[in-house]
């Protein structure tokens, strides 16, 4: 049996792998995102994701201005080091360059969106909106399953201290006004399960 090389995104370098990485290293999964300058590689998604995802993508397409785009998993540069890859966001129209593109940067994002799974929910809860309040995202919706009903945390950047505070949780609806007005049924995720 001969041995198999190993992938270069296996080791990684001393100082850490730097968000340009990520276009460049072979084979790398899917969905691998980037963390103070460690790659971080994500599990399958399950059902609930799935379809959270799509009920939102959904309604924010109908609700969202034609100035702006909304992005499912496509990675953010925030910082040299960091990169992850929100499950949504949206985006400034002008920041879309093509097909090909593979990322955006912090300026062009209005609102990032994590839906927590049980492998990523220190990232996604703690770790990803220090990162996204940081880099100046200004808002940031974190959703959790509470036994199959979604609930929507929103928050808003608090730009002096650079972190997030919540100004809602949502149940079976998400109606706001920032960062434009969104109506979102969640009740449409159970009657999809």
């Amino acid at each position: 049996m001969c041995a198999q090389p190993v992938p270069d995104w296996l080791i990684p370098p001393t100082e850490g792998f730097r968000a340009e990485d990520l276009d460049h290293l072979p084979d790398l999964p899917p969905h691998t995102e980037l963390i103070d300058g460690s790659l971080v590689l994500v599990s399958p998604q399950k059902v609930f994701h799935s379809i959270l995802i799509d009920v939102l993508v959904a309604a924010l397409y109908l609700a969202t201005p034609r100035e702006y785009r909304v992005r499912r998993e496509i990675s953010v540069t925030l910082a040299p080091r960091q990169r992850p890859e929100p499950d949504l966001m949206v985006v400034r129209a002008d920041a879309s360059t093509g097909k090909d593109q593979t990322g955006y940067t912090a300026d062009s994002v209005l609102l990032a969106i994590e839906v927590v799974s049980p492998e990523s929910a220190e990232r996604d809860r703690y770790r990803k909106p220090q990162i996204y309040a940081q880099a100046g995202i200004p808002h940031f919706w974190r959703i959790e399953d509470n036994d199959g009903s979604p609930v929507v945390y929103v928050h808003e950047l608090e730009p002096v201290k650079s972190c997030y505070v919540v100004t809602g949780i949502y149940h079976g609806r998400v109606r706001v006004d920032q960062p434009y007005p969104i109506d979102i049924d969640l009740d449409e995720v159970r009657h999809r399960i």
